[in-house]
């Protein structure tokens, strides 16, 4: 009722509710009122001998009915239903949800704070700690990538030792609180490449896996890779932590068949991690990321070399879509 500035609405919707209540009532009166002779019917037939019989009620249904009937005007002075009256118990979803979120704080507030102020690394070798972040994971990180966290096709695998935006505990943490977003740039597209020199390239790039490939294309690919793809790839094509995947390893987000390349290629990708820091707060980010990186695929410490900070943001090049 809050989106209609007019208090006509208000009214309005009292008035229906209170009149289909009432109404119901008074039809149900005037049919017990009414004259009616057991045996006989009505006059109307149906498919030749359906005939319509005159009975009265009977009494133990009309008196349920009347009973509904008061329920419904006992509940509608409760609780909200006539417009924007909130009724005398004052309850709204709202107030219920509140409360019940400071009862669970309360309950479970003093073990997340307590998870909170110990390392990643402490907490992810903690029993208790992995069952409670496994339900974290199960209820807000499954439905992408898994419930054994393997990832499927355009979702990462989070128990491998390949990450595209890092792997230590506060890069995990990072990722989880304030979400990833990835874009690998169309190549498709004029004055980039044609579809011969994309193929070509696909080739190349599959050869950099040791995957069978023409090693024609591959050495024309070759070539184009430099201008086309090092800046963010790099000139071996190991990608760079936080910029762009690594395209020399065995790891595929969107699968190392030829078609699956070119496609990528041509139309590039785009991908979005969700940000889960304000949703769930601090206590609870911790705790998952701990969970996240006792999976096995977590690192201690980035490599000097590797670290996303250090690294120069080649956008519009950054190709970060095609891994973690």
């Amino acid at each position: 009722m809050s989106d209609f500035v007019s208090g006509f609405w208000n009214i309005y919707v009292v008035g229906i509710v209170l009149v289909s209540v009432i109404g119901c009532g008074v039809f149900l009166w005037m049919q017990s009122t009414a004259k009616h002779v057991e045996g006989e019917t009505t006059g109307h037939v149906w498919d030749e001998d359906l005939q319509e019989f005159s009975n009265p009620l009977p009494s133990w249904w009309r008196w349920l009915y009347y009973i509904t009937i008061v329920f419904a005007l006992f509940y509608l002075a409760m609780y909200p239903g006539l417009g924007t009256y909130q009724g005398q118990f004052g309850w709204s979803s709202t107030g219920q949800y509140e409360g019940e979120m400071k009862k669970a704080d309360d309950q479970y507030g003093p073990i997340f704070k307590k998870f909170q102020q110990q390392d990643i690394m402490t907490v992810a070798a903690n029993s208790e700690a992995k069952e409670m972040g496994q339900r974290l994971f199960l209820t807000y990180c499954s439905q992408c990538h898994g419930s054994d966290a393997k990832g499927a096709r355009g979702f990462p695998n989070l128990v491998d030792n390949d990450w595209l935006f890092g792997g230590t505990p506060a890069q995990i943490k990072e990722s989880i609180a304030k979400g990833r977003d990835a874009m690998m740039p169309a190549k498709g597209v004029k004055p980039d490449l044609n579809g011969d020199q994309i193929k070509d390239l696909a080739s190349y790039v599959r050869s950099l896996s040791g995957l069978s490939t023409d090693s024609i294309r591959a050495q024309r690919g070759k070539e184009l890779f430099a201008p086309a793809c090092a800046a963010c790839h790099g000139p071996d094509g190991k990608g760079m932590v936080g910029v762009a995947p690594n395209l020399a390893d065995k790891i595929w987000l969107y699968s190392s068949a030829e078609e699956t390349i070119i496609e990528t290629i041509t139309k590039g990708r785009a991908n979005r991690m969700p940000a889960f820091g304000e949703f769930l707060g601090d206590a609870k980010v911790h705790l998952l990321t701990a969970y996240v990186f006792g999976l096995g695929g977590g690192v201690k410490d980035a490599p000097p070399a590797a670290v996303a900070e250090a690294a120069p943001q080649a956008a519009p090049e950054a190709a970060p879509a095609d891994k973690k």
